[in-house]
């Protein structure tokens, strides 16, 4: 698969609508996006940081993505635009080689005959789709996929192998669901009851569903637990990561990112185009505004009402270093009483 560098430049306004110059051989054949080091004569390479500019002197790329502000360290073919990592990321859609599955029901995928199953999307070998499910056009299942009762998968969206969809699901369009994910399952709900001196958990049963919208991305290995009686909700054009736990009735603005190894516990709210770090923890009940940066391994334990950068997770240091803070900390309650006693005097 080859493009003429005009004819990605065409692409990349058709499908974004941004402004893109082509510079040099508008005819010059591009077969691959590749790195400023490892790229050769038939590939396309991008310059997005100013402190990889020195390496395009050695650059053997065919064409490279860049700024207009730094055409000046670049003698070859280009695309110039105002945001060359978006021009990356659209170029990468173009030249994706990523393998579609056949347009067709594998032999030993099992179907409910009630289920609505469109003409033109794929289940593959292993896959079950439970009773009144309804699949759209241009869905793919992947292999040993499971999809619930009553649950919706609609137009062009993806699900990995592997992945357990439960009933009463609602997956809008163009999403991706990555292998080994679980959308649905029960919400950490129950009833404690003290019975001969033992406590109890009494089971709620998770009466609601989820709902996903569209172009939403949902990363492999991560849990989204079905609400309580409302629905679990994630917006859309929401990117999750891996190995994420989503608790029931959590609600996600649309355009919210979260990273790998993140935990959101129930009916928390979080606004739209938040970005949240890898391996943070956020407590039950909580709103979280719209536009609010969380850095990585940040514990959020209150409401957070105005927008911008919040941390807490506590940066590697020398283990000497950690070893003096932590004794010190120990000592932190008795330090404090010492100070009220001497602003007391």
């Amino acid at each position: 698969m080859s493009f003429q560098l005009q004819q990605l430049a065409k692409l990349i306004t058709e499908r974004s609508g941004l402004d893109v110059k082509v510079v040099g051989d508008g005819a010059l054949s591009i077969e691959k996006i590749s790195t400023i080091d490892k790229a050769n004569s038939n590939h396309i390479t991008f310059l997005a940081n100013a402190k990889y500019k020195k390496h395009l002197v050695d650059c053997s790329a065919g064409a490279v993505i860049l700024a207009e502000s730094e055409l000046d360290a670049w003698q070859g073919a280009a695309l110039v635009m105002s945001n060359p990592y978006v021009g990356f990321a659209l170029v990468a859609q173009i030249l994706d080689d990523t393998p579609q599955q056949s347009m067709n029901i594998h032999p030993s995928a099992v179907v409910s005959e009630s289920a609505k199953i469109a003409e033109n999307c794929s289940i593959a070998a292993n896959a079950v789709i439970e009773a009144d499910a309804i699949i759209e056009q241009g869905v793919q299942i992947g292999a040993g996929c499971f999809v619930g009762q009553g649950t919706i998968v609609k137009e062009n969206s993806r699900v990995w192998p592997n992945t357990t969809i439960y009933h009463g699901v609602d997956i809008g369009k163009n999403c991706i669901i990555h292998a080994n994910s679980v959308i649905g399952a029960d919400g950490f709900g129950y009833a404690p009851q003290s019975i001969d001196g033992d406590q109890h958990w009494i089971k709620i049963p998770q009466l609601g569903g989820v709902t996903i919208g569209d172009n939403t991305e949902i990363g492999s290995s991560t849990t989204i637990d079905r609400g309580a009686i409302d629905n679990t909700v994630i917006g859309q054009g929401v990117i999750i990561d891996n190995q994420i736990q989503i608790g029931h009735n959590v609600v996600i603005g649309d355009y919210t990112a979260i990273a790998a190894g993140t935990m959101i516990a129930g009916s928390t709210k979080i606004g739209r185009n938040v970005t949240i770090g890898g391996v943070c923890a956020i407590s039950g009940h909580l709103t979280i505004v719209d536009k609010t940066f969380i850095t990585g391994r940040s514990f959020i334990m209150k409401d957070i009402k105005e927008a911008g950068i919040y941390s807490s997770g506590m940066p590697a240091t020398t283990n000497k270093e950690w070893r003096n803070n932590t004794a010190r900390y120990r000592k932190l309650t008795e330090l404090f009483d010492r100070v009220k006693k001497l602003e007391n005097k």
